[in-house]
């Protein structure tokens, strides 16, 4: 089972909103399809590289269009953890924490 954060909905929501701008129909495809693609996980969890700025075996990311789909393997479940667009900066303590989940 794949589980979006709160923080990783908030991200998704933020991509869409600044989508939106130019295109209501682009936003809601790139929300949606960020959203499906992340399904993968449920049968390849390993499919991400490894977050090269956290370098831990189950912090991995998708690319998906301009963005990193960063999630979290786990035995039972994957939890998205961020969605961060490539040209932004990233350091691994932009990366929520348990208590912000």
């Amino acid at each position: 089972m794949v589980i979006w954060t709160r923080p990783a909905i908030a991200d998704l929501k933020a991509i869409h909103d600044f989508v939106t701008k130019d295109s209501t129909h682009y936003a809601k495809k790139v929300a949606q399809t960020l959203r499906e693609k992340t399904d993968v996980l449920n049968r390849l969890p390993n499919i991400g590289r490894m977050v090269p700025e956290i370098n831990e075996a189950n912090i991995r990311e998708l690319r998906i269009y301009s963005y990193r789909v960063m999630y979290e393997v786990m035995s039972d479940h994957h939890r998205v953890l961020a969605v961060v667009h490539t040209r932004q900066d990233f350091e691994a303590q932009d990366l929520p924490n348990d208590k912000q989940l």
